[in-house]
């Protein structure tokens, strides 16, 4: 079979697609390249265009970065660098779509891969795309040694422990980052460090700045109100962090000592309620939001805002509060038998258990936040999109 039967099946279902080929020599192949193309045509359709392409194998596919996430590095990378365009490194150069949006900023770039398979696809699918790379497969630490200096150094550090579990942790991830901080900030001029979302920001950053103070910058990236991954820019001698908190919409910035300033706590909720875009509450941005925009904060451990006149501009959802409702029996009678979308914010039980309380069916065009004010007590907060 060529890859004309690839091309020509591969809408197909996968799962039915292996069964008619069950004792083809081929299977695999196909199945592969079938099966990446079907996954990677949502993720990185400019690849997925490609005929000519091959895929590797699915955790590959499942790592790399989608391609709204690797544009947005690039054109980090054209903000960070405006002139010096020379030469860059990957250090952990994976399935290539990160590489394949940066390496056309630079007159050389280097894609360096542990794994030969990842290496052989790289050659090929590099040159059906037209992008320019040298190639090398080797320890990313023993190249880092190595390597002559270079503008940029990108590295995304596997985020899984020896166990196999993905890892929150910095120091658990592969290369660790930690260990090799004095020499990525001597090989470059700026480090850009990808990490996923799940990993605990504020310990990177401490671990890395009590080592040498170099986080310059933090990019907590969402897509699709889903936050996809963290980046660190890294250059030596730097202050304190600016971080950026970007949803493809909107852009907040702010500084960590900025959090040191609390914000207001409201008596009660007010006519709006606001909560943060995910990237907002994912760098922990809790103060600087509230104080930005002069709305109170519901209970110190409550992330959602309130204020009496609406901030037409706020990086997140508006609600408009209909009622507040208390939890005990008498108090949520009027609430059973509903439809609303229910959402729980620093409240001692689950979406699951209250819907089953309340009777109440998903959707429609109320939302409901179960929450905790200021003064402890436990409410449901009735509300309409602004």
């Amino acid at each position: 079979m060529s890859n004309d039967f690839i091309i020509a099946h591969r809408n197909d279902n996968i799962y039915e697609l292996a069964l008619r080929l069950a004792g083809d020599s081929k299977a695999e192949y196909i199945l592969r390249q079938i099966d990446g193309w079907q996954r990677l045509r949502h993720k990185v359709p400019v690849w997925a265009d490609n005929d000519k392409l091959l895929y590797p194998r699915r955790l590959s596919l499942e790592q790399c970065s989608g391609e709204e996430a690797a544009r947005y590095k690039a054109n980090l990378v054209k903000l960070l660098l405006p002139q010096i365009t020379n030469y860059m490194v990957d250090l952990t150069g994976g399935f290539g779509v990160d590489f394949s949006f940066i390496a056309p900023y630079f007159q050389k770039s280097v894609y360096v891969e542990q794994n030969e398979e990842l290496c052989r696809l790289a050659c090929h699918n590099f040159s059906v795309l037209g992008i320019q790379a040298d190639i090398i497969c080797a320890d990313s630490v023993e190249y880092l040694k190595n390597m002559s200096h270079a503008e940029l150094i990108f590295i995304d550090p596997a985020r899984r422990s020896n166990t196999g579990h993905k890892t929150v942790l910095l120091h658990h991830c592969e290369p660790d980052i930690t260990q090799i901080i004095h020499l990525l900030l001597t090989k470059s001029t700026v480090t850009l460090v990808k990490l996923s979302p799940m990993l605990d920001l504020y310990q990177a950053i401490t671990s890395l700045n009590s080592l040498q103070q170099c986080v310059k910058e933090v990019h907590v990236v969402a897509f699709a109100g889903e936050c996809k991954e963290l980046l660190l820019v890294l250059q030596a001698n730097v202050s304190t962090p600016l971080i950026y908190c970007a949803d493809g919409t909107s852009l907040f910035t702010f500084y960590l000592d900025d959090e040191k300033q609390r914000v207001p706590i409201a008596a009660n909720p007010q006519k709006y309620i606001y909560e943060p875009n995910p990237t907002i509450l994912k760098a922990g941005a809790f103060q600087s939001i509230g104080r930005r925009f002069h709305l109170e904060k519901l209970h110190i451990n409550t992330h959602l805002y309130t204020s009496d006149v609406l901030v037409p501009d706020f990086p997140g959802r508006c609600f408009r509060l209909l009622s507040i409702h208390g939890f005990g029996k008498k108090d949520i009678k009027p609430l059973v038998g509903h439809s609303a979308n229910l959402a729980i914010r620093n409240f001692p039980s689950d979406v699951d258990s209250i819907r089953n309380r309340l009777k109440l069916r998903d959707g429609g065009d109320e939302y409901w936040f179960a929450t905790t004010l200021a003064d402890s007590r436990k409410v449901i907060l009735r509300c309409e999109k602004v």
